[in-house]
């Protein structure tokens, strides 16, 4: 079959006008013969001569003027051609599944990969897989790393319905209805400009003395300038080995500032001089300690040295000697690895004794709950503040949503028929209908809301108060109007008692109350083993005072048989780890209340010989509660913070979700290799 190229639009029109102009001349040629017949036939012959060559020309003229057509497409698109080949931009045009069909010479210049290179792009950008060019939008943009170079790359989908026709001749396959056409931008100047930036922008920072006063009491008078100024030449020496900026803005408080290309050598080296100081002796009993918060991310001087603030609290509420950086929402922390130093002054307590009693004074009632599972310290220093509520004759309420086995001797200890009212112990959902904004919600031993009885009661009433012995996350109870939060306090009892002596004279424990209150400072400190300090012996001799008695209390706190057991079950089956941490489950069938006897079980394992740290895993109400333990060489709280929990540098605590008790031990055990591996704990 002979084809035939028809011409169309335009130049078919351009084409026929001669022809059609016959049709004019024809018409004109009637009124001629009217007028001359003579005339009308000489035009008639004309007509006729200038039809023929017309019609002669247009078949000659036709294949020429078609062929000339012909030869300029194919010039221009092989122009086209020429001009995409020597393109400066890569291109590359790829096939439904990545597959390479053609590039350009510039494309071959960055990749080396030439015309006669048919294979999938992802052999040389892995980052551009199968799945991305056929499941990408139509026009889909990413970064890529090549040779120490950076890309953007920018695909184009091209469809064959719209370059194609139902004449075509090409048949396309179903599920393979485009092409992919591949653009690469360097942009690795930019890219080098935008790190150089960031590099350059200030960062801001405030580092604090923590126990300033203490380590100074600790020396000689005349020794006293020289410890200061070692200090102070190690600090400016490590920070101005970075081109930092150190101003000493009081005796042991320093801004720092410096650019950020520094912060991934300090961070590398997990501020060494949080330890380096500690090295300073000049006769002085107490190593001096640092804290450092730095804010960045905000893209604002003013924002970025509010986040060093907020750092510095967080530091210094986690217990000093360590560095916290706050990059916008994230919080990163350093160090951390010792105790706080216990301030012997009260004015702290005095104060924030007198803020409470003001606070109370103006609520119409207190609601008063501690962390979910309430254990004895969370009950001991709820009822003190019952009292204190009760002296300035205000209505108050404890929650408690479920009454552990330890806490139940307790609680019976406040009934009725001793004088207490009926609805001194709510649960979560009455609490919800008493609180509003003339009531005080007092949160106790707790300071991350998602752990509180009832969480919902935070969000009822803009006057919350905490009470807490616990080291402070980023999870943090924020929008209290007053926060007193001590991590060197043994226990939140201790911290209670310290404020029922300054809130009113007129205040009076009875003997069982001060029983409970005792109760909680014992239990939390091991049987005054760990945490304790001055102060926790003189708010034990203030509750002792006030008539507790240890024989009552070491009544109330004995475990039933089942618990015993269970307890002994979890120390006969621990094993132990790395040679120095004991991991155990505690068993939970027939024990009322599983996590405290896996707390006591992970206390009872630290009496084993070479045990650094111990670790007890209980399954309780579908989640996985881990107790935590040691002495003093390893800082579980680090440990559990990894983990999603947190708590004190010997005792803490992690609570995990949708895993077995096999899984959570595998991942307790990563936690430990990991942090083994980076340096964080040493044997």
């Amino acid at each position: 079959m002979k084809s035939k190229i028809k011409l169309k639009g335009q130049l078919r029109n351009y084409m026929y006008w001669p022809l059609l102009l016959t049709i004019l001349l024809v018409i004109i040629n009637i009124p001629v013969y009217v007028v001359n017949i003579k005339l009308g036939a000489l035009f008639t012959g004309f007509v006729v001569l200038y039809f023929i060559i017309v019609l002669c020309a247009y078949w000659y003229n036709k294949p020429v003027i078609l062929n000339e057509l012909i030869n300029f497409a194919t010039r221009y698109g092989t122009v086209q051609r020429r001009l995409l080949d020597e393109f400066e931009v890569p291109y590359a045009l790829l096939d439904y599944n990545g597959k390479i069909l053609w590039v350009n010479q510039k494309f071959t210049e960055i990749t080396g990969k030439d015309k006669d290179y048919h294979k999938s792009i992802t052999s040389i950008f892995s980052s551009l897989t199968r799945e991305a060019v056929q499941k990408g939008n139509d026009k889909l943009e990413m970064n890529l790393n090549f040779q120490e170079k950076h890309y953007r790359a920018s695909m184009r989908k091209l469809y064959f319905d719209t370059v194609t026709d139902d004449d075509s001749v090409i048949s396309v396959e179903q599920g393979a209805q485009f092409m992919t056409v591949l653009y690469l931008f360097d942009e690795t100047q930019l890219h080098d400009y935008a790190i150089e930036n960031r590099e350059q922008k200030m960062v801001c920072g405030l580092m604090y003395i923590d126990n300033y006063e203490e380590a100074l009491k600790s020396i000689e008078e005349v020794k006293r300038s020289l410890l200061v100024a070692l200090v102070d030449r190690k600090v400016n020496k490590y920070f101005m080995d970075r081109d930092a900026l150190v101003k000493k803005l009081e005796k042991d408080k320093y801004f720092i500032a410096f650019k950020q290309k520094y912060l991934d050598d300090f961070v590398a080296d997990k501020f060494s001089i949080i330890e380096d100081v500690k090295t300073i002796k000049v006769g002085n009993e107490m190593a001096v300690t640092l804290s450092i918060g730095i804010g960045i991310g905000s893209g604002s001087y003013n924002q970025d040295y509010e986040y060093a603030r907020m750092a510095m609290d967080l530091a210094l509420g986690r217990g000093g000697d360590q560095v916290v950086v706050k990059d916008g929402e994230k919080i990163s922390y350093y160090g951390g690895k010792t105790h706080q130093v216990e301030k012997m002054t009260r004015v702290k307590a005095r104060v924030k004794a007198h803020a409470l009693r003001e606070i109370i004074e103006s609520k119409d009632r207190v609601v008063i709950m501690g962390h979910n599972i309430s254990d004895v310290d969370s009950f001991g220093a709820a009822l003190g503040i019952y009292c204190a509520a009760r002296v300035l004759e205000k209505k108050a309420y404890i929650v408690i949503n479920e009454v552990t086995s330890s806490l139940r001797p307790l609680k019976e200890l406040f009934t009725e028929d001793k004088g207490y009212p009926h609805d001194m112990f709510i649960k979560g959902d009455v609490a919800m209908d008493m609180v509003d904004n003339n009531a005080l919600v007092m949160v106790v031993d707790v300071n991350r809301p998602g752990f509180t009885e009832c969480p919902e009661l935070l969000n009822k009433t803009k006057t919350i108060v905490v009470f807490d012995h616990h080291r402070q996350s980023s999870d943090v109870i924020s929008n209290a109007v007053l926060s007193y939060v001590e991590t060197y306090a043994s226990s939140t009892c201790e911290m209670v008692a310290e404020v029922l002596q300054y809130f009113s004279e007129n205040i009076h424990l009875s003997p069982q109350e001060a029983d409970c209150i005792y109760a909680g400072i014992l239990i939390d400190t091991n049987n005054f083993n760990t945490n304790t300090g001055v102060r926790t012996f003189e708010a034990a001799a203030y509750l002792r005072r006030c008539g507790a008695e240890m024989t009552r209390v070491r009544k109330l706190l004995r475990d039933d048989m089942n618990a015993y057991k269970a307890r002994a079950e979890a120390v006969r089956q621990a094993k132990v780890y790395h040679g120095v941490f004991a991991i155990s489950v505690c068993p939970g069938s027939g024990v009322e209340s599983p996590t405290i006897v896996g707390a006591q079980a992970s206390n009872e394992l630290l009496n084993i010989v070479g045990i650094k740290a111990s670790f007890v895993l209980t399954e309780y109400n579908g989640k996985i509660y881990i107790s935590s333990r040691s002495i003093d060489e390893i800082n579980v709280q680090l440990i559990m913070e990894k983990m999603g929990g947190g708590g004190h540098l010997n005792v803490a605590g992690a609570q995990l979700k949708d895993c077995t008790i096999n899984e959570a031990i595998s991942i307790l055990e990563d936690t430990l290799d990991q942090m083994l591996k980076e340096g964080e704990i040493e044997l």
